[in-house]
């Protein structure tokens, strides 16, 4: 969105929010766009404010959480999906979130841990195999790894991290033929594979 565009966007909401303080969606959507002006501060400021208004609202904590982490405030990203996750019927993104914050760290059993609630509450959540895969090869647990991989590509067939993880779990498994076709799947669904790891293959088995 062109930034003036956006400015009309966050002024008409600010006039909003000023008409109807107590307007859980105004307030929200506002947190929303000031987070995609990049405004972090003003974000967290509204989303807090949906939270005052709405604490039963599982949306603005994970959202709330995703400004955190990309600010690297990871104590108050953390602290925010474990809150999501009380209020939500489905928290496999809440609990993906919380993987992110513990692979972040270097806190690879939990964030295995954290991705594996993901995928046993919504096993149909591809992202959430993809990052399990993901802290399965950190782990070196690479069959499972090559597992949850296949699983997230047979959900989504166009992810091509999916397939990137796969390809990884293949290589340290040895079996550069499949891991050869698997990376050219990522790169056919857009994914811009490591050239460190595509050189790697290329040379592996020769």
């Amino acid at each position: 969105m062109p930034e003036e565009n956006i400015n009309t966007v966050i002024a008409e909401l600010e006039q909003k929010c000023a008409e109807l303080p107590d307007n859980f969606i105004a307030h929200h959507h506002l947190a929303l766009v000031y987070r995609k002006a990049g405004r972090p501060q003003d974000a967290i400021r509204e989303f807090k404010r949906a939270i005052e208004l709405d604490d039963n609202s599982a949306e603005p904590y994970v959202n709330l959480g995703a400004v955190y982490f990309e600010l690297g405030d990871l104590d108050q990203a953390l602290a925010a999906n474990k809150k999501a996750l009380t209020l939500m019927v489905k928290p496999a993104q809440a609990h993906v979130n919380i993987g992110l914050i513990h692979q972040q760290r270097g806190e690879v059993a939990q964030a295995v841990d954290a991705y594996t609630k993901a995928v046993t509450n919504d096993p149909e959540f591809a992202p959430g195999w993809v990052n399990l895969a993901t802290a399965q090869v950190m782990a070196g647990d690479f069959g499972a790894a090559e597992r949850a991989a296949i699983k997230a590509t047979e959900l989504d067939p166009g992810f091509g991290m999916a397939w990137n993880n796969l390809a990884v779990a293949l290589f340290y498994q040895d079996n550069f033929p499949a891991a050869r076709r698997a990376m050219a799947k990522a790169r056919e669904a857009g994914y811009a594979v490591d050239p460190r790891f595509a050189e790697a293959l290329a040379a592996a088995g020769r």
